[in-house]
């Protein structure tokens, strides 16, 4: 549902690669859905921010289905964890929030 959803943003493309389907802006990779397999658990999604605006950081540390302390945050990925439908709305929020954000890294 949620690759349907974002698939239509402007200069999006999907890449299949290590059970997940990586989403691009252009160049760079803004996200990444779980299509055979997920990461921490079968039902979160990754978001990649380099860097998050200090402001959208401070809202992500409020959000309790972003875990904002995985190992990977350092690298700029977050895991937004899906717990029920009613989620799929704030998921797209938090996608448009890093393709927003890849909009400088699809530039280079």
């Amino acid at each position: 549902m949620l690759e349907a959803e974002v698939e239509f943003w402007p200069a999006v493309t999907c890449k299949r690669m290590f059970g997940f389907r990586f989403l691009y802006r252009r160049k760079a990779v803004f996200g990444a859905l779980p299509y055979s397999r997920g990461l921490f658990t079968p039902s979160s999604i990754l978001l990649k921010f380099n860097p998050m605006p200090a402001g959208l950081f401070q809202q992500a540390q409020k959000e309790p289905r972003l875990d904002t302390g995985t190992r990977m945050s350092g690298k700029g990925w977050l895991s937004f964890e899906l717990f029920s439908n009613a989620d799929v709305r704030d998921a797209i929020w938090w996608l448009n929030q890093a393709y927003e954000g890849a909009k400088k890294g699809a530039a280079k």
